[in-house]
């Protein structure tokens, strides 16, 4: 009897992101985070039919999110600093960069490109911030301590509440010292009521779109947290996964779900204010790490509604990238492939908060349903693609990844690429 799980390739460092060429080819972006003793910089390699692996290119600015093949060349988003995306020729070796100087380093990053029917480049770009105000949680990431942690940048007009918070300073040598923070401000520096913040491009929180060669550079919309990952359906229809905040850092909150959005021209997808068109005030919201979050802008007036989702996942499964069945896929097609890496306590969540995620899900876009389909030998599936005319799937898993209250526990070399068959379940 066949077996549903096949390994392809393993011995990988934090592997983040698979493509697959029409022709069956297979990619694989490695992130360069230095964990567990892995070397820095991220690494694009190209996987054989035999699990061999070619290198194509390194020394990538970590952490390296998104890997999107498209019309023969592969367009790598860099997280890093500074963040970029770039378009790499694996026949030839040739690399351009098509946009740089993209906000960060932060929480979030530069997250993963998507080609429209339009053949323009869309990509997300995540906050820098858990909820829109620099805080611990920026330090005890390593950004804030390691480089200057750059704040947050509206795609539209905001005014301001005045929202401060107030924490320890880790910047100087005073374990008393004081610090108060505002909303869309560097770490220390306070914001006033009614103070206005004119929109800036590129924006963060939000997903963009540019010229295939970089030029053009244009807001789709804005609001959505942390879109890590984009896709169009056959319709033209653009989705995403926006991963939602944590009960964590100067403005935490409790149970925030990751959403899955239809974006729209113009539209506001809530953050940072809503989770989804629900506000962060409401009582299902309420944090454990701090007070429960008011809204920080002033102005919700003057904005566009914001959007419902299509999806509510349930919290902290972190929802990450998926791939869309084609027609000639079966019973499948047209359904929604989903990689959830899962919780990230005791960061993210209180350390008793039982594992959720680390396993593939679908959605049926009849009804946004969302269904589990298996665990396997998942550790943290983070990407998954359709093998070309078959009923099986390659999934990629980031490997031994923990967080605990000393800080990351992960083993290098244990991301791996599985293969799936459908038929064999």
């Amino acid at each position: 009897m066949a077996t549903a799980w096949n390994l392809v390739a393993d011995g990988f460092s934090f592997p983040t992101s698979l493509a697959c060429a029409n022709d069956g080819s297979l990619y694989l972006a490695e992130a360069g985070l230095p964990f567990g003793g892995a070397a820095p910089g991220g690494v694009i390699w190209q996987v054989k039919p035999d699990g061999t692996r070619v290198r194509l290119l390194d020394g990538l600015h970590p952490p390296v999110n998104g890997l999107t093949y498209h019309e023969g060349n592969l367009y790598i988003s860099e997280g890093g600093h500074p963040a970029r995306i770039s378009r790499l020729n694996p026949a030839t070796g040739q690399v351009d960069v098509l946009l740089d100087q993209l906000p960060g380093p932060g929480n979030y990053h530069t997250n993963m490109v998507a080609f429209g029917p339009d053949g323009w480049l869309y990509f997300g770009q995540g906050a820098m911030t858990n909820l829109g105000i620099v805080g611990l949680d920026a330090y005890e990431l390593g950004w804030l301590r390691r480089l200057p942690h750059q704040h947050d940048l509206p795609g539209y007009p905001v005014t301001l509440t005045g929202v401060n918070v107030t924490t320890a300073n880790p910047l100087v040598d005073d374990p008393d010292a004081k610090i108060a923070t505002g909303a869309f401000q560097p770490f220390g520096t306070q914001c006033a009521p009614g103070q206005r913040i004119e929109p800036n491009l590129p924006a963060t929180s939000a997903i963009m779109r540019c010229r295939p060669d970089g030029s053009n550079l244009e807001l789709v919309a804005w609001g959505v947290r942390n879109a890590f990952a984009l896709g169009f359906l056959p319709d033209g229809r653009l989705l995403a996964v926006d991963q939602g905040a944590d009960d964590r850092g100067s403005r935490p909150i409790g149970n925030a779900p990751d959403l899955l959005f239809e974006i729209r021209q113009g539209k506001w997808y809530g953050w940072p204010d809503f989770i989804g068109d629900v506000p962060v005030t409401d009582p299902r919201f309420v944090p454990t790490r701090g007070p429960a979050p008011t809204f920080l802008l002033a102005n919700h007036d003057e904005l566009p509604s914001p959007e419902k989702a299509l999806l509510e996942f349930p919290p902290h499964v972190a929802a990450v990238k998926f791939a869309i069945a084609p027609d000639d896929f079966g019973a499948y097609a047209g359904q929604l492939f989903i990689t959830l890496f899962g919780d990230e306590a005791p960061m993210t969540a209180p350390a008793d908060h039982p594992r959720v995620g680390r396993s593939l899900a679908r959605i049926d876009p009849a009804d946004w349903s969302l269904h589990q389909v298996a665990t396997g030998p998942l550790r943290r599936p983070i990407d998954v693609q359709i093998v070309p005319g078959s009923q099986a799937l390659y999934i990629l898993d980031f490997g031994d990844f923990e967080m605990t209250d000393q800080g990351v526990s992960a083993v290098a070399q244990s991301g791996r690429i599985w293969r799936f068959d459908l038929s064999a379940e």
